[in-house]
């Protein structure tokens, strides 16, 4: 792992961070930091080895994407929604899912994401209302509509739920299902212009209709509230943890940085020098440290298959989207009207940070599906 994160830290210095200024302001797909990460041979950092991918699980996902959203948010999020779909089409992959889909991840010739949530349904992202059809023997129909989808129009292929069609399924019957890009009856809704994460490219995606065939099921028909709760959720919630752990790192720097360089002539000391701003950083560093053990111990128990894994997962979302929108705000106010400023780096920090509490799982689930595990009562008992 270690020499992966070597280079991931070189493409975020010298691919990201030139370009994060530009893909906040423009809205611009990150295009350059992806291929650089699939160049360099990351496009399968969370597909197993054999199937041709880098073998890692949740903790090198929380690290690279920590490295990455310190210089551009954007891009960890793009990039881990891009690793969260690798990881759903991996779980149960068919051999034919494996030649069309992880074969060309692998070697860096496909992007896919996550097409999970609609409008009607909101944050409730595990309850789709877009219908899956036999239309034949080889072919199904998918309709309906999905909504915040990263990378939307950028990806070569998009893992989307859907429930049954016909009334004689049982109620309920979930699914997943690969979308490849370019299928007909997929319609776009208008570019993302967002307040933060501006480059994520996440559009509104019609169907209607669009027809594909039926092994790009994933698994079995019904299988999607397995793969929320055993791979999606824990997936995206370490890469969202690891992409704003990143903007917390970023914006704790920019603040020790104004600290140490900031004069102040009528009393002849550096900001530095005074004890109630050496506190108040001190204090930072704390919060930002123990957020980032609990979401590392968190992963490392995942990928180790502990049983109370998945209640750490959820717990470091939480934690991460509370310091990471807590600490830039802090931030903000130990550099001043400086920081303040428009087009200051915490100007962008403050804005991708809020996002943080607003993705799905949302903060407000994520602390109610805590209590009921801890309860020993179902998740979804709503």
């Amino acid at each position: 792992m270690q020499s992966i994160l070597y280079k991931v830290q070189e493409i975020a210095k010298d691919v990201v961070a030139p370009a994060a200024e530009a893909t906040d302001r423009d809205a611009r797909w990150p295009r350059q930091g992806i291929g650089a990460l699939q160049q360099a041979g990351y496009g399968g950092l969370v597909v197993p080895c054999a199937y041709g991918g880098n073998g890692h699980g949740l903790l090198a996902l929380a690290k690279v994407c920590e490295l990455l959203g310190q210089e551009c948010a954007s891009t960890a999020i793009c990039y881990g929604m891009h690793c969260v779909g690798s990881s759903v089409i991996a779980a149960n992959a068919t051999p034919d899912q494996r030649e069309r889909f992880l074969t060309p991840i692998c070697a860096g010739r496909h992007i896919t994401t996550l097409s999970l949530s609609e409008a009607g349904t909101g944050a409730h992202f595990y309850l789709p209302q877009t219908t899956l059809e036999a239309v034949s023997d080889e072919v199904y129909g998918l309709t309906g509509s999905k909504t915040f989808v990263t990378n939307g129009g950028h990806a070569d292929s998009y893992v989307v739920s859907a429930v049954a069609a016909s009334p004689a399924a049982p109620v309920g019957q979930f699914s997943c299902v690969v979308l490849p890009a370019g299928t007909e009856g997929v319609k776009w809704g208008a570019d993302w212009d967002g307040l933060g994460m501006r480059g994520n490219s996440s559009r509104t995606m019609e169907l209607h209709g669009a027809r594909i065939p039926r092994n790009n099921l994933l698994g079995k028909e019904g299988d999607q509230i397995w793969y929320i709760f055993n791979v999606v959720t824990p997936y995206f919630l370490i890469a969202m943890a690891g992409t704003f752990l990143g903007v917390a790192t970023t914006a704790l720097e920019e603040a020790r940085r104004h600290l140490s360089r900031r004069y102040h002539t009528h009393v002849g000391a550096s900001l530095a020098q005074a004890p109630v701003l050496q506190h108040r950083l001190g204090s930072l560093w704390a919060v930002l440290e123990r957020t980032r053990r609990l979401t590392y111990h968190a992963a490392a128990s995942f990928d180790a298959g502990e049983p109370d894994a998945l209640t750490a997962v959820m717990a470091a979302k939480v934690e991460v989207a509370d310091c990471a929108v807590s600490l830039v705000n802090e931030a903000m106010t130990l550099c001043g009207g400086i920081g303040y400023r428009n087009g200051a780096r915490l100007h962008r920090l403050l804005r991708d940070a809020r996002a943080a509490h607003l993705m799905s799982p949302t903060t407000d689930i994520l602390r109610i599906w805590i209590g009921r595990a801890l309860l020993g009562q179902p998740l979804l008992s709503d």
